[in-house]
């Protein structure tokens, strides 16, 4: 049998026991498990992010159960509530554990939506006594070793309709007459801000690599060059560049884009012809 692997990704950081906690939960439940860490430098209790760099790695993640948790709001329950829930794609059979916040909705739609889901909060595999804030060792971790050692989705809790799970609103690059609409995804640990476009959006409105270009926010108006890599402009230059994830970035080279420019998530940027 091959080896079942389950990917991680939280907000917990690395200054504490909490991912060793869930990885050794892991391992209890289903020894043979590999768990590869995506990331646990998510901001904390930052849904939107987290949604974008799950959504952004999947191209490169295995045959995996894919395990999420930025979770806000833990502990809570009923109307102002949320669940805890495990989903099945339509498309490649992906198997998704997480918070009903909408973390793992945009990953899934990039998998042809959900075709079935159930809620865990209270699932057999759960740990007892379930703490009420500490959900990714007691619910989501026991629920993603079941899944990765076989148990079927159907029987770790009750069924839901995938129709009720929560979606998050994800912004998209726009095309105007005097440029490409931009939006702030968000800003990584280096200052570059992750932006909602394409370098071939970029290119339909005749803009090339190596080009410059006029970068808006409001109205200050800042120069960049459309570039491959950072040291292809000057130290203290912006340029505009594919990431490694394949999404538009503005980074400054030895510097911080964020500070420079002084945007924030879901500001509106606008970059066209010089």
């Amino acid at each position: 049998m091959t080896q079942p692997v389950i990917t991680f990704l939280s907000d917990y950081g690395l200054g504490n026991e909490f991912v060793g906690v869930c990885h050794a939960v892991i391992a209890r439940r289903c020894a043979q498990a590999r768990v590869i860490d995506l990331t646990h430098s998510i901001p904390r209790h930052d849904v939107h992010t987290g949604a974008i760099v799950l959504r952004a790695t999947l191209p490169y993640l295995p045959d995996a159960i894919i395990l999420a948790v930025v979770d806000p709001g833990v502990g809570t329950s009923g109307a102002r509530g949320r669940r805890a829930v495990a989903v099945r794609t339509v498309d490649e059979d992906r198997l998704l554990v997480g918070p009903d916040n909408g973390l793992l909705l945009p990953v899934c739609e990039r998998l042809g939506g959900i075709a079935e889901a159930v809620e865990v909060e209270r699932s057999h595999e759960r740990l007892e006594p379930v703490s009420a804030t500490f959900h990714g060792r007691d619910i989501f971790a026991p629920v993603a070793a079941a899944l990765a050692d076989g148990a079927p989705l159907g029987s770790l809790g009750e069924p839901i309709d995938p129709a009720d799970l929560r979606r998050l609103h994800i912004s998209e690059a726009v095309v105007r007459p005097d440029g490409l609409e931009l939006h702030v995804l968000h800003r990584d640990t280096f200052g570059n801000l992750i932006l909602d476009g394409q370098m071939d959006q970029l290119a339909g409105i005749g803009i090339e690599l190596g080009q410059d270009v006029s970068v808006r926010r409001g109205g200050k108006v800042h120069r960049a060059t459309v570039a491959r890599t950072f040291a292809d402009v000057h130290p203290g230059g912006l340029l505009i560049y594919q990431d490694g994830l394949g999404m538009l970035a503005l980074a400054v080279n030895r510097g911080s884009a964020a500070e420079l420019i002084g945007a924030e998530r879901h500001d509106e940027l606008l970059v066209g012809s010089q």
